[in-house]
Formats: structure tokens, sequence, C-alpha cells
């Protein structure tokens, strides 16, 4: 679980480390880019692999407070953001004439006086509108891609989402709305599960001075540490397959086919890598040889961009390097969107690695780093697929491959008074750090 209230408040003190980029990962060099063929390889490989157990992991906690940030601005002091929500407020999934007509868009948007948004997980605000006048969540809208592309041999689907506990049934009445409806309309049956961040990954608050922040009552501050504690949910899950994908980021189903074209193609290349690390452990075990390695050494390098480390026994290291966790991760071109970009990253050991990085985590002073920023062409817009178990079939244990000293430490605010954050590794970040990695575009 989270460190202690010592080691916490000593990790303010001396920060996290920055990394070590050698490269930003683009086309060719770390980004796979897929032909037709290719394509069409990836999506057959899929439908007919081995696959014991799949599930959705959906991180739907987040409150869409932040989505409506500039809204909230402008509720006292009418702003830009507010004319413009007002001008087109019929246009929005969540328009209701009984609601907004004639009223303050804005205050009916946020507050109690009307749908409440400001204060709700966004997992249950209606996104999409549909010609026939359904409107769906968030939610619904992964109910309805998981059928596409995640069902189980038996017609079933399993989703888990990972929601906050007080807002548990707001999301079971998004569910009776459209659970008994979608099984019948797309022939399916949901396996949901509802899982929450464990309470004791709340990180210590501090203040400007790095002392514990303290409430009113002159208790310490705990915080959620972020979506890096989800690392222990993930690590509960039972199936070897597992898609991820943040709850606000799905689709309207016009886009359905390409949505779910893309998610197989993932997961079939990652079952091709899964199926490869696996012969190669099969025969370092029946039949080790300096060719096999030299074999695997290179296919380390030109795949997933790993150099073994500086100074090792060879062997021992490329054993380590296969029985990993596998991640393999859908890169977009970055057009200005916020998200984590793709790096080459070297080790203190001098080994290197394809990782996810976050903006806070890259060293605005190093001119080396800033040049490998201003490089990157991709981004990941949180779709991923995961394979969790090893060549023997049994569940790797998640926590063993976090690399702790990825976390971030942000500025954020406690009833008006500024406060300094500590959060875990970041999920597909730090807590996925020593996984083995593949990004396709």
């Amino acid at each position: 679980m989270a460190q202690n209230f010592d080691s916490q408040i000593e990790r303010f003190k001396k920060g996290f480390p920055w990394l070590n980029i050698v490269a930003p990962a683009v086309p060719g060099n770390g980004i796979e880019v897929l032909d037709q063929s290719g394509i069409e390889a990836a999506r057959k490989y899929y439908h007919n692999a081995d696959i014991k157990g799949k599930c959705k992991f959906v991180p739907a906690s987040g409150a869409a407070s932040r989505m409506f940030k500039d809204i909230f601005a402008g509720l006292e002091c009418p702003n830009e953001q507010v004319a413009k929500l007002a001008s087109q407020i019929k246009s929005f999934a969540f328009y209701d004439p009984s609601i907004f007509d004639g009223k303050d868009a804005a205050r009916m948007l946020l507050t109690d006086e009307g749908l409440g948004y400001g204060s709700k997980p966004k997992g249950v605000l209606k996104f999409h509108r549909y010609p026939d006048g359904e409107c769906r969540t968030a939610f619904a809208e992964h109910l309805v891609e998981g059928q596409e592309y995640m069902r189980n041999d038996d017609g079933s689907v399993n989703i888990i989402f990972t929601i906050s506990p007080e807002h548990r049934s707001l999301f079971e009445s998004a569910m009776s709305e459209v659970l008994d409806r979608y099984e019948k309309k797309y022939n399916v049956r949901y396996n949901i599960s509802f899982t929450y961040q464990d309470p004791e990954t709340n990180t210590v608050a501090v203040d400007l001075e790095n002392r514990p922040f303290l409430k009113e009552d002159g208790t310490v501050l705990r915080r959620p540490a972020g979506h890096g504690a989800l690392i222990y949910n993930l690590n509960e899950v039972e199936d070897e397959l597992v898609s991820i994908k943040n709850i606000d980021n799905v689709s309207n189903e016009r886009y359905l086919p390409l949505t779910a074209t893309y998610k197989e193609v993932l997961m079939g290349r990652a079952l091709m890598l899964r199926d490869r690390i696996f012969a190669y452990l099969r025969k370092i075990d029946e039949n080790p040889s300096p060719a096999l390695y030299d074999e695997i050494e290179a296919f380390l390098a030109s795949d997933l961009c790993v150099n073994l480390p500086s100074s090792c026994d060879r062997e021992k290291a490329i054993r380590n390097k296969l029985n990993r966790p596998i991640r393999v991760c859908g890169m977009v071109r970055n057009t200005g969107e916020p998200g984590g970009g793709p790096f080459i990253v070297a080790a203190s050991d001098g080994s290197t690695s394809l990782q996810i990085l976050e903006g806070a985590q890259i060293d605005k002073n190093n001119p080396d780093a800033v040049r490998a920023l201003k490089a990157s062409t991709h981004f990941n817009p949180v779709d991923l697929v995961c394979c969790l178990r090893d060549y023997k079939g049994n569940k790797f244990n998640l926590i063993d491959f976090v690399d702790e000293e990825t976390g971030f430490i942000s500025e954020k605010s406690y009833q008006g008074r500024v406060l300094k954050a500590l959060e875990l590794p970041g999920l597909w970040n730090g807590s996925m750090s020593d996984w083995n990695t593949l990004f396709v575009e």
C-alpha cells in the first residue's frame, strides 16, 4: 500500500527523480504502424487465440467538476464559456426544456436546482443523443462497446467500473436504466461489478512548507493517491486479458465498427506478443543456448526497445525481462490534446524500455528532455490492453512491477487553502513501468 507517514513527508521534501529520456517513441522507433494486412492478421489472431477470461476495466471515479471548470468560474461572473453554453444548450444530450428553458443555463447544469452535474461523476452524465431520442451516459456507452468486442465464449461480457463509494447509487441507477434493454437488444449477458479505490492507499497532504496539512479539527488531511492506486484493484482481476479505457474515452455508436476494429487490433497484438514471449520462456526451460539468447536479445531490442543492463548476468536478465505482465498501448497523433506521451527511457542500470510519461515527469530545464518532448508525435488516450498471467498460467503480482520512483507531487486546494498532494505512480505510467510494453498507432 501507500508508504507510511514519515516516508511520505520525506518524499515531499526530496521529490521524485526526473526520468532519463533516450528518445521519443515515434513510428519506426518505438511505435508500430500496421498496414491493412497487419490489421487483419491481428484481429484474426484475437478471435482464434486461447484466452483464460477477458474483461473491460474502466476507471470511472472521476468527477465532472474539472470538465466544467470554465462554467463554474462563470457562475458568479458570467464569461464567454457561460454565454456559449446558453446559446447552444439545445445541442447537448442532457438538454431538457423543462429544466433549461428560460432559466440560467450554467446554474441549472451545475447545481442541484437543475441537473447537479457539477458534483456528479462523469460516468452518469448524458454524453450522446441518438436520432431515436435515446440519450446515453458514458456508462451506457461502455456497455454498448463491450458487447461489440469483449464477449466471452458463453456470450457474457465482464466489465469492472472503479468508482467512489458515495457515487455507487448513481451508477446503479444508470445501470438499471439500460441493463435489461441492452441485454435483449444485443443478445448479451453483462457481468458488471463496481470496485473502490482502497482508502489505505490515501496519502498525506502537506502545506507549501512540507508540513502536514491540518484540517479544522486538527487532524492531518489525507487524499486519494490518484489513479495509480488502481493497480491494487487491477491486481484482483482474475481474467487474463484486460482492456482499459477511461470512462469518458468513449464514442458515439456510429463509430463503433472503427472503435472495435482497433481494440481487436490491440488485443490481437497483445496476444501475439504473449505467445511469442511464452514460446521463448519454454525454450529457455527446455533447451537454452547462446543462439537462443542472441535471438531473444535481438527481439527485445527491435520489438520492445529493451536493451539489457550494461552489466548483468545475461541469461538471468533475459528471463527476467521476458517474464512480466504485458501491455499494448494505442497511440494517436498528437494534435494538441492532453495525454501521456510515448518515450524510450533509460533506467539507472543502463537498461531501456518504452514508457508513457506525463509532462510532470519531464525536466523542462533539461535541453535534451525538452527536445525529446518537442519531437514527440503521439500520445496515449488511455486505451490499452493487458495480459496478466505468466507462461505457466499463474497470475502475476502486479505490485512487483511498480516503479515507486515515478510518482507525482501536485498542487491542489482544500476549502480555499493551497496544499501539495502526493500521487502514487500513475496506473499506465509508473505502476506499469516494469511491464513488457508495445506501442501501436
